[in-house]
């Protein structure tokens, strides 16, 4: 990996002013945080600059207010969120940049903790507006990107001001760049990844960059579909994406050049109606009646596929194998991720994961915490897995 600086090469901070660009971009129940996992996320990051006497200055995004002020959108809506998980007070300031921050900064001490205003309220942050750049740099000595989730956006809070003050990876970021790159910059091979989901369509470039990467790519969800039907297939009436017919094809095609094993289920399981325990049978996918859907693997399938990952050193996954949140349909996936996370137990395997349903299907699999790293970025771990470069990651490196 290219390298970073991290909070171990930052020096003395004491009396220094931070920038620290955390996600507080959490959900909100009757008013309050109803998901504290991103705050928890920066508080490592946050605690040890605080504990060694930095001002430590929170810059984030909350909502889409498109660069207007927008009451329903303020930080100031988050700061129970934060002091909860913090322990003790934290300072609003109701700007993020001009006079008024500055203002705000002035009156704290060595080992304060503020929250500025919602970045998006300027229009310069998503323009990444020199001038509003500019404006942050003026507030702070140095900046921390701990936002990941926000890396692939070039915005004035996490790649503009960058690029402007000696700048470091928070902890959490540090964390999550150290497992990507583990899992696909520089893994140990045999590497599998897991790709699951609706559509083909809102993940080819994800597939493309793995087929080079990766020794066996594991197509799940409703995209597999797609994939059966390219190699002759009738699926019936499941979701399928019969107009990218030839993209699959494309991609088996590369596959097959770079030494990927593509692995599509040969049994399935499959109903005449979508809804949560309806009649259903696992089939071979030759036999699927043209009145019913595929809605998940076949349990011979994922002993096969269990297999695989015993044979594997590194795994990536994004997506479920089914439709996880409508039982029966989770058994697939409940049964690979519960393999994956043994296999991980015994240490012979790397397993990182990520995206927002992933995360959703190893929770309910009840084994996110055996993973190696799960990652909770969704737009940002995708992007990754596209081979594209991250312009808050790019800021960062040396």
């Amino acid at each position: 990996m290219t390298a970073f600086k991290t909070l171990d090469d930052i020096g003395d901070v004491a009396g220094k002013k931070v920038l620290v660009r955390v996600d507080l971009n959490v959900p909100m129940i009757d008013g309050a945080v109803g998901d504290k996992t991103r705050i928890e996320a920066a508080m490592p990051t946050i605690r040890e600059l605080s504990d060694k006497g930095a001002i430590v200055l929170l810059l984030a995004h909350f909502g889409r207010p498109k660069g207007a002020k927008n009451p329903t959108q303020s930080l100031s809506l988050v700061m129970g969120g934060v002091e909860d998980v913090l322990g003790h007070s934290v300072m609003y300031i109701p700007e993020c940049v001009g006079e008024g921050a500055k203002a705000g900064v002035a009156v704290l001490a060595p080992g304060d903790v503020a929250v500025l205003e919602n970045t998006r309220f300027n229009p310069g942050e998503e323009k990444n507006d020199p001038a509003f750049a500019d404006a942050l740099a003026e507030i702070g000595d140095l900046y921390v990107n701990d936002a990941f989730s926000a890396a692939h956006r070039a915005h004035g809070s996490t790649e503009g001001v960058a690029r402007r003050l000696p700048a470091y990876a928070g902890r959490a970021m540090e964390a999550e760049l150290k497992a990507l790159d583990a899992a696909l910059g520089n893994p140990a091979h045999p590497v599998a990844a897991v790709v699951g989901g609706a559509k083909v369509s809102s993940k080819i470039d994800v597939l493309r960059n793995l087929v080079g990467k990766v020794d066996h790519l594991i197509i799940g969800g409703g995209m597999a579909n797609t994939f059966l039907a390219a190699r002759g297939v009738d699926v019936g009436k499941s979701l399928c994406e019969h107009d990218l017919v030839d993209t699959a094809n494309a991609i088996f095609d590369a596959a097959d050049a770079a030494g990927c094993t593509i692995h599509l289920p040969y049994d399935v399981v499959v109903a005449k109606q979508f809804a949560p325990n309806p009649p259903n049978r696992t089939v071979n996918v030759h036999e699927v009646a043209a009145d019913e859907m595929i809605l998940d693997v076949g349990p011979a399938a994922v002993e096969a596929l269990a297999d695989v990952l015993k044979n594997c050193r590194t795994l990536v996954w994004n997506g479920p194998l089914g439709a996880f949140e409508t039982p029966p349909f989770d058994t697939a996936t409940v049964a690979l991720a519960k393999t994956a996370a043994a296999l991980t137990r015994e240490g012979s395997l790397i397993s990182v994961a990520g995206g927002g349903d992933t995360v959703a299907a190893l929770n309910h699999a009840g084994v996110a915490g055996d993973f190696t790293f799960v990652s909770t970025a969704g737009g940002a771990f995708l992007e990754w897995m596209e081979g594209k470069p991250l312009p808050g990651v790019e800021a960062l490196l040396q």
